[in-house]
């Protein structure tokens, strides 16, 4: 396995697939990506997982992660979170969070994090903003 810097293009087609499959490529690019670091989890140079980091202030996001569907429940996501989870103690951030599917709340809290506040629906989808404080 191997995590690197991944092109937009192919982020960009990874969230559509896993995440949105019925939007336009448009449609799941965000206002702010050019901001920020866009990783791929690879194995065999094959991209099964993405996910985009932002970082404002000391506390890091990371936004739209997706591994692809046949690779699902093989422990990539849960590696590249992992490396994620890291990157923010090597950068020294405060803290990290993401807006997750409120499906995926006991994945997150495998790793300390803890929903906050109220869930809501976007795209028919319920969300829950998710939180890990670091010290």
């Amino acid at each position: 396995m191997e995590i690197k810097e991944t092109p937009l293009p192919l982020v960009w087609q990874m969230r559509k697939e896993v995440m949105y499959p019925d939007f336009t490529i448009e449609q799941v690019k965000l206002d702010n990506d050019s901001e920020g670091n866009h990783l791929g989890l690879y194995v065999d140079d094959k991209l099964v997982s993405v996910v985009s980091v932002f970082e404002e202030a000391g506390v890091l996001q990371f936004r739209k992660f997706a591994t692809a569907l046949a690779e699902q429940g093989k422990g990539y996501g849960s590696y590249l979170l992992q490396y994620v989870m890291d990157l923010a103690v090597t950068k020294h951030c405060t803290a990290i969070w993401c807006n997750a599917r409120l499906s995926a709340l006991p994945f997150y809290e495998r790793f300390g994090m803890y929903a906050e506040g109220q869930s809501w629906t976007k795209h028919g989808i319920e969300f829950i903003k998710m939180n890990k404080q670091f010290k």
